[in-house]
């Protein structure tokens, strides 16, 4: 049998907040020992793949920054396969701009190709009115992914999903989110490493981002129990994982 190649979600799979999931050091380990293929993914467009191994490495995940892909770097691929070379204004911190600009695309706040939301500190009135004016205008419309919400210092903040209905709801103009669940980041991530999905396992935490993106690319899919899904929850759903596991330490490659 030929060895399976892995996409692993990364919060609730590898870390939770600021710490590793116990086992999953483990996991990438006997990944690299059997010379097997893999790719972290993410949602969150915030940080640059140089930013996200820092931070893996520093919870003793041996992980270096061409083994991740964010949905920034989906979006840009999506952007660049629509047309090359254009010019788009950006809502987002560092690892989508940086993304965007390696897409040979130009970062203006004039008659641009794309308006694009992402994930940010903090957003802002100003940036999001000129958002709509723009998508009024005839831009189109990009979102990196759909979360509503996403964890703050003091509990839940607003994320790319809700600021992105906001817009929609002013502007007339649905996004079209790039990132999970949406099989395209799959598809580009499959690309990126150079695999094929039929070769390919998807690990997530998530039934309704991880596992129907998994699905609906035709992978086979392990779901985790480390993360946000219970056992109970899972029985709601009417696509259900081909494996479920407590944690990656239980996965068998």
């Amino acid at each position: 049998m030929h060895k399976k190649n892995y996409l692993i979600d990364m919060d609730g799979v590898l870390v939770s907040g600021k710490k590793m999931i116990p086992g999953a050091n483990k996991f990438i380990e006997k990944l690299k020992t059997k010379g097997i293929k893999f790719l972290v993914l993410t949602n969150n467009s915030i940080y640059t793949p140089v930013d996200l191994a820092h931070k893996l490495q520093r919870n003793s995940l041996d992980i270096n920054q061409k083994q991740i892909f964010t949905s920034a770097m989906a979006t840009a691929d999506f952007m660049k396969s629509q047309k090359h070379n254009g010019s788009a204004f950006v809502i987002g911190e560092s690892g989508l701009n940086l993304a965007i600009h390696n897409a040979g695309y130009i970062l203006t706040n004039e008659n641009p190709d794309f308006v694009v939301l992402g994930e940010t500190f903090d957003y802002n009135l100003r940036q999001i009115s000129k958002a709509i004016q723009l998508i009024i205008g005839g831009a189109h419309f990009l979102a990196t992914n759909p979360d509503p919400i996403g964890p703050g210092e003091r509990g839940v903040v607003p994320a790319c999903g809700a600021m992105a209905a906001l817009i929609e709801k002013a502007s007339g103009k649905s996004p079209f989110f790039c990132g999970k669940p949406n099989p395209f980041m799959i598809r580009s991530a499959l690309n990126y490493l150079g695999v094929h999905s039929e070769n390919t396992v998807m690990i997530g935490d998530r039934m309704d981002t991880d596992i129907v993106a998994g699905i609906q690319s035709g992978m086979e899919t392990i779901l985790v129990l480390s993360g946000i899904t219970n056992l109970k929850q899972i029985k709601e759903y009417p696509y259900q994982p081909f494996q479920i596991v407590k944690s990656v330490s239980n996965i068998e490659i």
